[in-house]
């Protein structure tokens, strides 16, 4: 069976905290539990005050047997940022999406060689797990993007070459794929279409419910954000983004990414997010899977600061 556990972000105290209240116990240098698994969703870097701790915990667990993890877009994100070109120049160039990495690195002292292990050791994570009964992805499932997923792999990694062409070339399939999992689907605004949300700002992009048909709904309806609400006008067919509607008899899947911190976390029957927005919330949530078929309140579990 199986505790699956939210984006935890560099909080590695709640994280054991967290463990230790699911009745994991720490012997030979990893936690664990005699008669289940964790699972993390991914973005366990960035932002928190204990990044370096959190890596160790989770790797040691991955590592020992005990628990497993995906990638998130953070680690995505922290690979990319230091890949080289032949001249050994940096790739990427400067974004808000390699900002908050800085917090991670720091961490670690200059060209650490423990952070570049570290690094290494993030591209051998799968970007899904499918169990059969659950499926664990960070942003959203696609069966087409999870096939891509796995002719990425080699020899149990993924290739350094692989990432570059995935920042270098975003609309190749290898980068469309890594993307939608971790990153799930965003509805991008047209230049020409600007509309103003709770706070008084005009989003340029807003995240979705990748799981619905969207045809029909409301920017509110089809929003999955946390941070605003967005208006009640229909959404022009023009600018609705695919996504993959998920079958009500598909396996649960558990996701991360979208910082409920205010919920719900149980989407659906079938669908759960876990990211319980640590960072505002300063708590960290988990589901704990007993072999149900559909999910329910009584097994949420979190803990606070």
């Amino acid at each position: 069976m199986y505790d699956i556990i939210g984006d935890v972000h560099g909080y590695a105290t709640l994280l054991k905290k967290l463990l230790i209240q699911m009745g994991y116990s720490k012997t030979n240098g990893s936690y664990s539990h005699p008669s289940r698994k964790a699972i993390f969703v991914g973005d366990f870097i960035n932002r928190g005050p204990e990044i370096r701790k959190t890596i160790r915990i989770i790797r040691s667990m991955v590592e020992g047997g005990n628990g497993y993890a995906v990638l998130g877009n953070h680690e995505l994100n922290a690979i990319i940022f230091h890949l080289k070109d032949k001249q050994g120049n940096t790739i990427t160039k400067p974004s808000k999406y390699f900002l908050s990495l800085f917090k991670t690195i720091n961490e670690y002292s200059s060209g650490s060689q423990e952070w570049k292990d570290q690094l290494k050791w993030m591209r051998s994570l799968p970007l899904y797990l499918d169990l059969g009964e659950i499926r664990v992805v960070h942003a959203c499932w696609d069966d087409g993007a999870v096939k891509t997923a796995d002719q990425l792999y080699e020899n149990g990694i993924i290739r350094k070459k692989v990432f570059q062409k995935i920042y270098k070339k975003s609309g190749s399939e290898e980068a469309k794929c890594v993307w939608l999992l971790t990153k799930g689907v965003n509805l991008k605004m047209p230049p020409d279409l600007r509309i103003m949300n709770n706070k008084g700002v005009s989003p340029r992009s807003f995240r979705v419910k990748w799981w619905e048909d969207l045809k029909g709904m409301t920017f509110r309806e089809a929003s999955f954000e946390s941070k605003f609400f967005m208006p009640s006008y229909t959404i022009p067919n023009e600018v609705l983004p695919t996504t993959y509607p998920y079958p009500e008899d598909a396996p649960i899947v558990f996701i991360g990414h979208y910082c409920r911190g205010a919920g719900p976390n149980i989407i659906k029957s079938n669908i759960c997010c876990v990211d319980s927005c640590v960072t505002g919330t300063k708590s960290l949530l988990a589901y704990r899977w007993s072999g149900e078929k559909e999910l329910t309140m009584n097994n949420l579990v979190s803990v606070k600061v």
